[in-house]
């Protein structure tokens, strides 16, 4: 245990300088210290939620934990993405979203639970973590579109950092209809296997109403061709509802009411 949690710690520290190396270099040296930067980060992932189910301690859970996974999720897609499109002036923004998310992770690192209570409880939450990052990819995109259509409204310009604006919102909505479809397989799962799933519970209230969000925005946009901030509006509401339902609310189960968990779902 001692082992696993210095591991963790020196991994950890070491992604954090790595995301300042990020943000203060120079564009060729801030480039390679991110891809050094998100290897870490994913290594202190992998050692603080895989380490401990190996010892068979169960997983390492909380809002922090989930927000720093989520976190390194949206910034490896972006910069996977960034390498095939025309992204770019993000790196410090990304490189300080990520040296925060880390840190919040050392500073509540969240509380060792059991997950015996459902055999697909694993899957549900795996498919949980996933929509709320293909989700956090989708309000990334929004946020680009909107400052694009502002920059040609300004300027007359074709789109944003070179990337059309058509290809842009395409981008957009495709993270946007990828993080529903998870989300529902996510929900399904909940409701059909999980005993300990609670209609009443703000976790599911929230979850349901981020769901019929982004299921009325994709509906809008098909029928009455909803687009621009219009449509942006949509997405970020269905991402803060998102956010809410467990990183919001377990923000205030631990540091709030300081309650430790009962298992993934509290």
């Amino acid at each position: 245990m001692i082992l696993t949690s210095t591991l963790i710690q020196s991994l950890s520290w070491a992604a954090i300088a790595a995301y300042a190396l990020s943000v203060l270099g120079r564009p060729a040296w801030g480039a390679r210290a991110q891809v050094v930067a998100l290897v870490l980060h994913g290594l202190s992932l992998a050692a603080a939620f895989g380490l401990e189910a190996d010892a068979g301690q169960g997983i390492r859970w909380g809002f922090a934990p989930v927000l720093s996974l989520t976190s390194w999720l949206v910034l490896t897609v972006h910069f996977t993405e960034s390498r095939l499109v025309p992204i770019s002036g993000l790196r410090r923004i990304f490189g300080l979203v990520g040296a925060s998310s880390v840190l919040l992770a050392r500073v509540f690192p969240g509380d060792v639970v059991i997950v015996s209570y459902s055999a697909y409880a694993p899957l549900h939450w795996t498919l949980g973590i996933a929509a709320y990052a293909l989700f956090g990819v989708a309000v990334v995109h929004a946020a680009m579109l909107d400052r694009a259509e502002s920059q040609m409204r300004q300027k007359g310009g074709a789109g944003l950092m070179g990337m059309p604006l058509l290809s842009l919102e395409r981008l957009t909505f495709l993270f946007v209809e990828a993080g529903f479809v998870v989300l529902t397989l996510a929900i399904a799962i909940g409701l059909l296997t999980m005993v300990h799933w609670r209609w009443g519970d703000h976790k599911t209230v929230l979850s349901l109403a981020s769901w019929l969000t982004f299921a009325a925005l994709i509906v809008g946009r098909r029928t009455r061709g909803w687009r621009g901030r219009q449509a942006t509006r949509w997405v970020y509401a269905g991402a803060v509802l998102m956010l809410l339902a467990y990183v919001g609310s377990r923000f205030v189960f631990e540091v709030v009411l300081q309650r430790a968990p009962t298992g993934l779902g509290s």
